[in-house]
């Protein structure tokens, strides 16, 4: 009986002990990522020893730039996948993006010819029209779209942190901190994006930038109404004096009210903008399914007349449908 006892016993304290060390790592694991989500990204690699120099252009690589030499219609679309790669943060430049994406349409354009042959489909135009199709859905637009929707995910987060970065600011204001220390006191609170952010204005205060100037630049990055406001409130109060706490208050109350009115608006059109976004990928996911299970269902009508002028005249209906439907979900509050 006391053999059983001790036993029992001494089963009961291995558990203990192991449950308590599992409790010790797992709390240990949960304070480390904690800690590092309240770091941002420009903080991280300041810690990591990285030069001031090398930490802003490397933060700043990817900003977005105007192609003034392009025909219009070719800038507006480079200069959207600019900012999407930007907004995006991945850690490739817009050429190393742009190069892969090339590449990689390449590669399934081959892909797509090989077998066609391997299917004894001869090499005509239905074939080329086919496989550049493609390897364009599959390599360029599919991951533009998911581009995209990372880059709208990211601007949101901006949308959201903005206001809570003004209130930061004001009370760094009101406790007698001058503008500049306000602006680095935001570097070390706010998570990215928008910490980085101010990080980058502050950086660039340092190396001697004006800071309206700076901030206008990070507007820019972002092209958000919100922080336009913001810097045309610096700029007005620097010029006509006033209190600046006070002012950007008021700002913060205005955002929020807006922000708050276009939620409103965005969950009234939900069904709409979900609508869209499946009118625009479903095409697509389509094509490159049906073509990826069963290519034969395209290779046996490949050189059909029917087929290239039909394929060609949903192409131009697809892209047409796309811009109407982004106007249509582009609300403005």
């Amino acid at each position: 009986m006391t053999e059983i006892i001790v036993r029992v016993l001494f089963l009961l304290a291995v558990f203990i002990a192991v449950f308590l060390a599992a409790q010790s790592f797992a709390r240990a694991a949960a304070e480390k990522k904690s800690y590092s989500n309240a770091v941002n990204r420009r903080l991280q690699l300041i810690q990591s020893g990285v030069d001031r120099d090398e930490l802003i252009a490397q933060l700043l690589k990817n900003s977005p730039r105007q192609y003034v030499g392009l025909p219009p219609i070719i800038r507006g679309l480079v200069e959207n996948f600019n900012r999407a790669v930007f907004a995006s943060a991945i850690p490739f430049g817009t050429a190393q993006v742009a190069s892969v994406m090339g590449i990689a349409a390449l590669c399934v354009f081959a892909l797509v010819i090989v077998v066609s042959l391997s299917f004894g489909v001869g090499i005509g135009f239905g074939v080329i029209q086919l496989a550049l199709l493609f390897s364009i859905a599959l390599a360029v637009v599919l991951p533009y779209l998911v581009l995209q929707r990372i880059a709208a995910a990211r601007r949101r987060k901006v949308e959201k942190q903005f206001p809570v970065a003004l209130d930061i600011f004001v009370r760094a204001l009101r406790s007698g901190h001058p503008v500049a220390s306000a602006i680095e006191l935001l570097t070390r609170e706010m998570e990215d994006p928008i910490g980085t952010e101010f990080g980058l204005v502050a950086d660039e205060v340092t190396y001697g930038a004006d800071l309206v100037t700076a901030l206008n630049a990070m507007a820019e990055r972002w092209d958000l109404e919100d922080m336009r406001m913001f810097v045309v409130s610096l700029a007005v109060q620097s010029e006509t004096g006033g209190n600046l706490a006070e002012i950007l208050e008021n700002l913060a109350t205005v955002i929020r009210a807006r922000a708050s009115m276009f939620m409103k608006v965005r969950a009234l059109s939900s069904e709409g903008r979900m609508t869209g976004w499946m009118l625009t990928v479903l095409p697509v996911f389509a094509f490159v399914s049906v073509f990826v299970g069963t290519p034969q269902f395209y290779l046996d009508v490949i050189e059909d007349p029917i087929f290239i002028y039909g394929s060609i005249t949903l192409v131009v209906l697809y892209i047409f449908g796309v811009i109407v439907i982004r106007k249509m979900i582009d609300i403005k509050v």
